[in-house]
């Protein structure tokens, strides 16, 4: 193909940020939000009366989402707007940048984006007819439902933990059971927060832990940063995660999300995420991680919430939580319980690897025209 011939995704589309709506600009109800990790709310007004694909550009950037028709397109995802129909399938674009990536458009070390210019300049693989782009969406299309069941799935044994905390303790809204209420502060030997400063991220090394690191109940490391084992040493002189202690996400968007680490593996955490080490002579570490995953828990960090622009929990008022408390051998059956799950889980994590591998194979067969 000669350079004239060359498609870039300009030549489809114009990328677009539209205003930024910082949390305090977020209504109960109306049009859904689009941020660069998916929905975060909703607004009095839209931006797109279509659905439009959405591109992380700050933060999470190369996160990809289609929106709901009439939504608001948030800053800190770039709106592919002006989508040119007539060469190119919707779906089509977004399943080859899914395959594609976008490592080299990210510039900024600091503080990660992606520019109008860099993303527009993302050149395009020669576009098969629109009816061939519909045949390969319908096949990639099948093949994501698959997946998607399985995510159900793991969702259901999700759902399965917070039914049994609320079968055995009642709900710790109205505390049925009559459940003696304390201060998180008194089932803890310390809370902390991670490092106050942005590390120098490596190739490999330690993992380095932020918010979007961490899913109601759970830490992962796929998709994590990493610093040097130097970096790592100096900062866990401070704040050290262990087996067993608790991680809550305290700024951005996805505060008031607690993960357990069932994890020995090493690893720091910045600032945006708060270390809890309960003292398992009074609270089991499994019963306070569903604890601190529930409402109650959650409308208590919107009261307490600061910051304009940038929501912040501060480690006073998390330490302030009220948390009814079972007796420790009721906590014990109910950490049990979870045990039993998490068996569950590991077998559907393994055919869920299954169908990602797949699913990533057949992508790239479709971009290099074997599909």
């Amino acid at each position: 193909m000669s350079k004239a011939e060359v498609t870039f995704l300009r030549d489809i589309c114009r990328p677009r940020q539209w205003p930024t709506l910082s949390m305090v600009d977020l209504v109960p109800a109306g049009f859904p939000v689009y941020g660069a990790n998916g929905r975060i709310g909703f607004a009095p007004t839209f931006t797109h009366e279509k659905p439009v694909l959405l591109v992380g550009c700050r933060g999470s950037c190369g996160t990809l989402h289609i929106t709901e028709p009439r939504s608001y397109a948030n800053g800190n995802a770039m709106a592919l707007d002006n989508f040119d129909e007539s060469k190119a399938n919707f779906r089509w674009i977004y399943y080859f940048l899914s395959a594609r990536g976008f490592s080299d458009v990210i510039s900024g070390s600091s503080q990660p984006q992606i520019t109008q210019s860099n993303i527009g300049g993302i050149e395009l693989p020669p576009l098969p007819s629109l009816d061939e782009q519909e045949r390969i969406v319908r096949v990639i299309d099948e093949a994501d439902a698959l997946r998607r069941l399985r995510t159900q799935a793991n969702q259901r044994t999700d759902a399965l933990i917070s039914s049994m905390f609320n079968r055995m303790f009642g709900d710790p809204l109205s505390n049925p059971k009559g459940n003696k209420v304390v201060r998180l502060a008194e089932l803890t030997k310390r809370i902390t927060d991670g490092v106050h400063l942005r590390p120098d991220y490596t190739e490999s090394g330690i993992p380095f832990i932020s918010v979007k690191d961490i899913t109601t109940g759970k830490l992962k490391f796929d998709g994590c940063k990493y610093i040097s084992q130097a970096d790592h040493e100096r900062f866990t002189k401070r704040c050290k995660p262990e087996h067993l202690d608790i991680l809550y996400t305290k700024v951005g968007a996805t505060y008031g999300r607690a993960a357990l680490v069932e994890t020995t593996q090493e690893f720091s955490i910045y600032v945006s995420v708060c270390l809890i080490k309960p003292d398992r002579t009074v609270v089991d570490s499994h019963f306070l991680n569903a604890a601190m995953n529930t409402i109650a828990v959650k409308r208590q960090a919107d009261q307490r919430i600061k910051g304009i622009g940038v929501p912040d929990l501060h480690l006073d008022q998390i330490r302030e939580f009220l948390i009814p408390i079972p007796p420790l051998g009721l906590q014990r059956e109910f950490a049990a319980y979870v045990a039993q799950v998490h068996e569950l889980e590991a077998t559907q994590a393994s055919s869920h690897t299954r169908l990602d591998d797949l699913f990533q194979s057949l992508l790239h067969r479709a971009f290099q025209g074997e599909l």
